[in-house]
């Protein structure tokens, strides 16, 4: 028994499998045109955010993590990146609407194209694992969904860094060194 490393990245493949070269560029376009960048989740799906963020300031980027102190206003040319498997999590939600109302656009990740999230907003990218497979012990409470979204972001990273020019020395010259 391998721990499970093997149904883990077989399910997280799975689960990436219904994302098309269309909308991963998409994303990065909005990426790169948007004046500011905004990420939201709660819980992992949080975690898996602030991760991605950190990437993209590392690729100097300007990008806040809603709900930090000292995150800004969102405003109108402003993109907002909102994670959440089951995309019901209401603050989550909440934040789809306001950033809308406001004229943001707003990408959602999530495994549901009929959550209360991805009606609320512009895209809507699907993470979606197998709910017909039992997962059990091997990857509970969402596990597949936040491991399988991670690795969407960081595959991203590689068109950014082109598209931008940069090379990993120039990232590292953006790396927080708390030294």
């Amino acid at each position: 028994m391998d721990g499970g490393i093997s149904y883990l990245t077989e399910a997280c493949k799975k689960a990436l499998g219904g994302i098309s070269e269309k909308e991963r560029t998409d994303l990065t376009d909005r990426i790169l045109s948007a004046k500011s960048i905004f990420i939201f989740g709660v819980g992992r799906s949080g975690l898996v955010g602030q991760t991605f963020a950190i990437r993209l300031v590392q690729l100097g980027l300007q990008v806040s993590f809603v709900g930090e102190m000292t995150t800004p206003i969102i405003k109108k040319d402003d993109l907002l990146i909102l994670i959440s498997n089951t995309g019901n999590t209401m603050s989550v939600v909440t934040t789809a609407k306001i950033a809308r109302r406001i004229g943001s656009h707003v990408i959602s990740v999530t495994s549901d194209a009929n959550s209360n999230l991805a009606k609320n907003s512009d895209s809507v990218i699907l993470v979606k694992p197998d709910e017909n497979k039992e997962m059990g012990e091997m990857a509970p409470l969402g596990t597949v969904f936040e491991d399988a979204t991670l690795l969407f972001f960081d595959t991203l990273v590689p068109g950014l860094m082109r598209r931008l020019d940069l090379s990993e020395k120039d990232m590292r010259n953006n790396h927080a060194i708390w030294v």
